[in-house]
């Protein structure tokens, strides 16, 4: 059970840091095409803007998540090795 709730940790991490990085990128190359500042305030583009200022600190929350589940479970797992 553990491991699984652990493996959907890591692969949300990667999620949503993925994607936040890659709409970072992205606005960094539509910005170096020429895009305007105006032009990032309508269609996809403020969503896009706006998703790594809230995507990497989830990310970020997600792996001191990761590490405190990891960490219970070895120390469980190393109580129940003495015993």
């Amino acid at each position: 059970m553990n491991n699984r709730v652990e493996r959907i940790l890591a692969y949300m991490v990667a999620g949503i840091i993925v994607l936040s990085l890659a709409s970072f990128v992205a606005v960094i190359i539509a910005t170096a095409s020429g895009l305007e500042p105006r032009d990032f305030t309508s269609g996809v583009w403020p969503v896009i803007t706006v998703l790594p200022l809230i995507g990497l600190p989830i990310g970020f929350v997600l792996i001191i998540t990761l590490l405190v589940v990891s960490a219970v479970r070895r120390g469980r797992a190393a109580r129940d090795a003495v015993n």
